[in-house]
């Protein structure tokens, strides 16, 4: 299994969004970069579902239902989309600020290149996000 981290800003799609929804497709993505980690997501795969903008906070934790297919809102080939269900919501959202400051977490992704939507995560520092939420 591996663990990865999306990125949405709450006010166009938030995890509230995802839970209403039951299981949504992760599109919009533009960034090669993201779109190869959406391309290495398999089913089964942990997702960290992180606020972006003012928020700024890890808030749930959703599961990879379906592998990487054509983005439907582009005919563009080189985009794609995963299904994503959400799993639970953190008891406590983890912030930016306690990423930053927790020694374990200094070589996230999420801190080193900061603007990637979609980022993978090492299984130490997902279980790290979840003591700390707790």
């Amino acid at each position: 299994m591996n663990y990865w981290l999306v990125k949405s800003e709450p006010n166009a799609y938030s995890w509230d969004d995802l839970v209403k929804l039951g299981r949504d497709h992760w599109d919009g993505v533009r960034n090669y970069a993201a779109r190869n980690h959406m391309k290495d997501m398999k089913v089964g795969d942990l997702v960290l579902f992180y606020h972006s903008v003012n928020e700024k906070a890890v808030v749930g934790i959703a599961k990879v239902v379906k592998e990487y297919y054509q983005d439907p809102t582009t005919d563009d080939d080189r985009w794609v989309v995963v299904d994503l269900v959400p799993e639970r919501k953190l008891d406590k959202p983890v912030t930016l600020d306690q990423v930053k400051a927790d020694e374990r977490l200094k070589e996230m992704i999420l801190i080193k290149i900061s603007r990637l939507s979609v980022q993978p995560v090492k299984k130490e520092e997902f279980d790290i996000i979840l003591e700390l939420s707790s």
